[in-house]
C-alpha cells in the first residue's frame, strides 16, 4: 500500500515547553541546507557545512538581527532520521526565544510540522517499520525501567523480527496454492494438505498464540495497574497509603472517615507502574458530602485492576466488613489483615478461617511490618512468572493484538477449508487475509486513516 510522502520542509521545537538550558529546533527536508545558510554564521568561516559535524556561531532574525549564540548541525540525507537533510538548532532554552527563532525558519519557506511528523517520514523513508515507530512513543510514554526496556527491544525490531518468519510461512503456503491454482490438474501432487497443516499449527499458529498471550502483560508494564484501597472507616487505608508512598501524603487521625474523597498517587512495584487509590470509607451516615466521597470510592474499585481489602485485625469483624466484601469479592483483590501488632493469634487465626479462599497478607501499616510482602504479593497477583516470561524480547500492543487475532483467525479458517477438501482458490483468500492482517502490524498494508491516528499521538518535534 502505498501512502502519500510530503515534500515540504518541516520545523518544529524538539524540547518540552518551558525554561531550560538547552532548546532545539529541528528541520527536515529539502531545503534544510539552505534555510541554515541564510540564518546561521560560524565563529569561524567555512566554505561548506560538513554532514553530521557541529559548529558554533550566532543565528540572526530576517533582518539580519543576531538573536542567539547557538551550535547548529547539518545531518546529509539518507543518513538521518528521517532519511532526509537534517538541521538542529541547539539554542538557549527560554520558550519565547526558541519560538522567535521558529519563526524566522518559517518564513524562509518551512512550515510547522504535524505531530509525529519527523517518525511519520522515517517510517514512509523505510528506516524504520510501524512497530518501530510505535515503539518511540513507548519509549516517550515509558514510566519505569521495565517500560524502557520493552520500547528499547521494539525499537530495535524485536517483534518484527518474531514476525518475519510466521510471514515468510504464510508466503509459502499461498505461493503454494496459487501454483495449484495455475494448473488444477496437477494439484494434487503439488500440494502437501497434511504438511501445511502442520505449518499452519507448528509454524505460524503457535508463534502468534504466544504474541497474543503477551499483550496483556506488556500492557500492564507499559500502562500499569489501579489498585484501590478499599475498607470501612479506621482500618487504617491512608495509614497504607503513606506507607507504601514512603510519605505522609493521606491525613491520619484515630478519628473515623478522615478520607472523605479518593487520594491517587503513583509508585513502582517490581517495574510496574502502580496507581494507588485511597478511599473514603463505606459506612452509614447522613453526610452529603461523605456520600459522594463513598460513590466515587465505589465507581474507583468497580474500575480497579486490584483491590486491597482492608481489615482491622485487632478488632472483631463486623457487618459492614462483611457487606463490603461482599460486593468486592468476585474482583482479583488481596485481603490485608492490618494492625497485627494489636491483635492476637486466635483474632488472626479467625480471619485466615474466614477468607480462606482469597489472597490474604498481615501487615502493620504504623509499624512498617510485612510492606515488603504485601509489594510481592501485588506484583505476583497482577503478573506473574508465566505472564512475565511471555513477554520476552516484544512486547505487542493493543493494535497489533487485533491484527493477531485476525490471523489467527485466518489461519483457522484455512485449517478447516484444507480439513473441508474446499478448492485451492478458496484456501489462497485464507492465507491472503492472514498475510494482509500481519502486514498491518508493520506497517505494508495499514490503512492510511490508521497511520494518521498512530502519529497523532506523538508530540509534535518528534
Amino acid at each position: 500500500m502505498g501512502y502519500h510522502r510530503s515534500t515540504d520542509t518541516i520545523a518544529a521545537i524538539a524540547t518540552p515547553p518551558g525554561t531550560g538550558g538547552i532548546g532545539i529546533i529541528r528541520i527536515s527536508g529539502a531545503t534544510a541546507a539552505t534555510i541554515l545558510e541564510q540564518i546561521f554564521t560560524p565563529k569561524y568561516p567555512i566554505s561548506h557545512f560538513e554532514s553530521h559535524k557541529m559548529y558554533y556561531g550566532t543565528l540572526a532574525d530576517s533582518a539580519g538581527k543576531v538573536i542567539d549564540e547557538v551550535l547548529a548541525v547539518f545531518m546529509q540525507g539518507p543518513a538521518t532520521y528521517t532519511v532526509e537533510d537534517v538541521v538542529e538548532l541547539h539554542c538557549h532554552g527560554s520558550y519565547i526565544l526558541l519560538q522567535k527563532v521558529l519563526a524566522t525558519v518559517f518564513a524562509l519557506g518551512a512550515r510547522p510540522a504535524e505531530p509525529g511528523e519527523f517518525t511519520k517520514r522515517a517510517f514512509l523513508g523505510g528506516r524504520i517499520d510501524l512497530t518501530q515507530a510505535e515503539a518511540v512513543i513507548d519509549l516517550l510514554q515509558a514510566q519505569t525501567d521495565k517500560g524502557i526496556d520493552l520500547a528499547v527491544n521494539q525499537l530495535q525490531g524485536r517483534l518484527t523480527d518474531e514476525l518475519e518468519p510466521v510471514r515468510k510461512e504464510l508466503i509459502a503456503i499461498l505461493a503454494l496454492l496459487e501454483v495449484a491454482i495455475d494448473f488444477p490438474e496437477d494439484d494434487v501432487e503439488l500440494l502437501d494438505k497434511k504438511a501445511i497443516e502442520m505449518q499452519l499449527k507448528v509454524n505460524i499458529l503457535k508463534p502468534i498464540e504466544a504474541l497474543i498471550r503477551s499483550v496483556s502483560s506488556a500492557k500492564i508494564i507499559r500502562e500499569g495497574i489501579s489498585v484501590v484501597i478499599a475498607g470501612r472507616p479506621n482500618v487504617g487505608k491512608s495509614s497504607l497509603l503513606n506507607t507504601l508512598l514512603r510519605e505522609e501524603r493521606a491525613l491520619v487521625t484515630p478519628l473515623p472517615g478522615t478520607t472523605r474523597d479518593t487520594i491517587e498517587e503513583s509508585i513502582v512495584i517490581e517495574g510496574i507502574p502502580v496507581h494507588l487509590v485511597d478511599t473514603a470509607g463505606i459506612r452509614a451516615h447522613n453526610d452529603v458530602v461523605e456520600e459522594l466521597g463513598m460513590e466515587r470510592a465505589r465507581r474507583k474499585m468497580d474500575a480497579a485492576d486490584l483491590v486491597l481489602f482492608l481489615l482491622d485485625a485487632s478488632q472483631p469483624l463486623t457487618k459492614r466488613d462483611l457487606d463490603l466484601y461482599a460486593t468486592i469479592k468476585d474482583k482479583q483483590l488481596i485481603v490485608v489483615f492490618n494492625k497485627t501488632d494489636r491483635g492476637n493469634e486466635q483474632e488472626l487465626d479467625g480471619l485466615h478461617r474466614k477468607f480462606e479462599q482469597a489472597t490474604r497478607v498481615e501487615i502493620s501499616a504504623k509499624e512498617n511490618v510485612g510492606i515488603d510482602t504485601l509489594r510481592e504479593t501485588i506484583f505476583k497477583t497482577v503478573l506473574s512468572d508465566d505472564q512475565a516470561a511471555e513477554i520476552g524480547l516484544c512486547a505487542p500492543n493493543v493494535r497489533h493484538l487485533a491484527a493477531l487475532q485476525k490471523t489467527a483467525e485466518a489461519c483457522r479458517r484455512l485449517l478447516a477449508a484444507i480439513c473441508d477438501g474446499a478448492p485451492c482458490d478458496l484456501l489462497a483468500v485464507d492465507a491472503q487475509d492472514g498475510l494482509d492482517y500481519l502486514g498491518d502490524i508493520i506497517g505494508l498494508t495499514t490503512p492510511e486513516d490508521v497511520l494518521d491516528a498512530i502519529f497523532n499521538e506523538f508530540c509534535i518535534g518528534k
